[in-house]
C-alpha cells in the first residue's frame, strides 16, 4: 500500500513533491536562460546566489512595489514598454514576418488601453490594486505563451474598427485636407 501511495504522489503533479519538482525544473530553465547575460553571471559570481533565485527576488520586489503602489505607474509602464520594444526591434530586424503580427497588435491594444486609462484616470485612482491588475494584463498581452494582444484585438478592437472604418477614413481625409489648406494659407502658397 505504501508503494502505491508513493507511486501516486510521484505521478500527481499537485502533490508537494510534484510542485517542488516543477519549481526545480523551472528554476533550472531560468538559470540556463539567464546564463546568456553577462550581468546575471557576474551577479551570481559576486553573491554566490543562483541567477534564478536573484531573478525571482527582483521580480518579487517589483511585484510587491506594484502591489503597494510604490512607483506602481512607473513600473507598470516600464514593464509594458521594455520587453515589447525590444521584441519589436528584433521582429523588425529579422527577415521573418512570423512575429510581426503579435507586436503590431500589441502596440495597437496597449495604445487603446492607455487611451482609456487616460480618460478614466479619476475613476481608476479609486480602484485598489489597479497597477497590479494592469501589470497582469500587460503580461497577458505581451507573453508569447498567451498572445493576449492578438486575442483582445480579434475579439474587441478589430470588430469595432471594421464597423467604423469608412467613417474613420473619411474623417482622416477631411482633417488632412484642412491641414493642407491651413498650411497653404500660412505659407502663402497656392494649393495645386
Amino acid at each position: 500500500m505504501t508503494t502505491d501511495n508513493t507511486q501516486y504522489n510521484a505521478n500527481n503533479n499537485y502533490s508537494a513533491q510534484g510542485i517542488q519538482d516543477k519549481a526545480r525544473q523551472l528554476l533550472k530553465k531560468v538559470d540556463v536562460e539567464l546564463s546568456q547575460f553577462k550581468y546575471a553571471n557576474e551577479a551570481e559570481r559576486l553573491t554566490g546566489v543562483p541567477k534564478s533565485y536573484l531573478a525571482s527576488g527582483v521580480a518579487g520586489v517589483v511585484l510587491l512595489m506594484i502591489f503597494f503602489n510604490l512607483a506602481g505607474q512607473l513600473l507598470t509602464n516600464t514593464i509594458s514598454w521594455i520587453y515589447p520594444a525590444y521584441a519589436s526591434f528584433k521582429a523588425i530586424e529579422s527577415p521573418s514576418t512570423d512575429d510581426d503580427k503579435q507586436w503590431l497588435t500589441y502596440w495597437t491594444v496597449i495604445g487603446f488601453v492607455q487611451m482609456i486609462e487616460y480618460f478614466s484616470d479619476i475613476l481608476l485612482f479609486w480602484f485598489p490594486f489597479y497597477y497590479l491588475f494592469k501589470t497582469l494584463l500587460v503580461l497577458y498581452l505581451t507573453l508569447p505563451q498567451f498572445r493576449g494582444a492578438e486575442v483582445l484585438y480579434a475579439r474587441v478592437l478589430r470588430p469595432q474598427l471594421l464597423r467604423f472604418q469608412g467613417n474613420i477614413d473619411q474623417q482622416a481625409h477631411d482633417i488632412r485636407d484642412k491641414v493642407e489648406d491651413l498650411a497653404h494659407d500660412l505659407l502663402g502658397s497656392k494649393k495645386d
